[in-house]
């Protein structure tokens, strides 16, 4: 049984394992303090790579990594690239980016051959992990996959709750298109990358960008509660943060076609509507069991 290795330890990195760790017999994972997970090996990391990561990293066959980069680039390949390149290992290096590495294409449809336009410091440090993710693997003779990945939503982190709990936004701007992807498709597709040894660019979305209200408003929809008053964008961005006008910079439909043909088939959830019905029946049963 083969060893992955997750370089941080996050949303996407632990819905994986907990719906594919089976596939590995062993299963390690980094987080600043360690903390112990069930089912994980879990070792601490704060910059300064352990003897116990360094070994991990030697003896990894899969290597997820999702943590996002700072200022000072990505922050596993400074300290363990070397590891990485000499480990002998073969297996994919799995890198989680973002379609913001695109920039803004004023609503047109682009797909992986787009050029990377991004302004936003934060969209260029990906740009910059990304190729460093892929020269390792060159440097490392290794697979890899890089996985722009769209707005992520799922157990935990949905409109459902959003609506619930009074939070939702209900903000409109014309023509303004969002693309989004339900985080048990993105662990299909981190699995499919794997086992296939994939190397390359793939845009993991869904299979139809929409507005930011329309999950929001199908969310109400099925609670049966009233959705948020419509608020137009440009009152609304009064009061946004710097990160949340960043988002709406942006306005792009990205196509999924090599989604599709990696994974060998259609996505779990196609579009919100059938994540957000996923979700709701998955809570209304639970609610019913209690």
């Amino acid at each position: 049984m083969k060893t992955l290795l997750c370089l941080g330890y996050g949303y996407c990195a632990r819905r994986f394992v907990a719906l594919h760790g089976a596939a590995f017999g062993r299963r390690i994972g980094t987080s600043r303090d360690g903390s112990p997970c069930t089912g994980m090996e879990m070792v601490r990391f704060e910059g300064m790579p352990s003897p116990a990561l360094i070994d991990a990293v030697r003896s990894a066959d899969i290597v997820l990594a999702s943590a996002a980069p700072g200022d000072d680039g990505d922050p596993f390949l400074g300290p363990l690239g070397a590891a990485l390149e000499q480990s002998g290992r073969k297996g994919a290096l799995v890198y989680l980016s973002t379609i913001g590495v695109y920039g803004d294409s004023g609503g047109a449809w682009i797909d992986e051959e787009a050029p990377l336009r991004a302004t936003a410091p934060r969209a260029r440090r990906r740009i910059d992990a990304e190729a460093q993710w892929r020269a390792t693997g060159r440097a490392a003779g290794r697979p890899a996959a890089i996985l722009r990945l769209g707005g992520i939503y799922g157990p935990g982190r949905n409109a459902l709750l959003d609506v619930a709990a009074g939070t939702a936004r209900c903000i409109e701007r014309d023509g303004q298109m969002f693309n989004r992807i339900h985080v048990d498709d993105i662990a299909a597709t981190i699995l499919a990358a794997a086992a296939q040894g994939f190397d390359g660019v793939v845009n993991v979305v869904d299979d139809e960008p929409s507005a930011s209200c329309a999950p929001v408003r199908f969310a109400a929809e099925l609670l049966g509660a009233p959705a948020p008053e419509a608020e137009p964008f440009e009152r609304a961005a009064t009061h946004m943060s710097a990160m949340a006008q960043s988002f709406w910079a942006d306005n792009r439909r990205v196509r999924n076609a090599r989604l599709h043909a990696l994974i060998g088939g259609v996505l779990l959830y196609p579009t919100y509507r059938e994540g957000l019905a996923a979700l709701f029946g998955a809570a209304s049963a639970e609610t019913a069991g209690r």
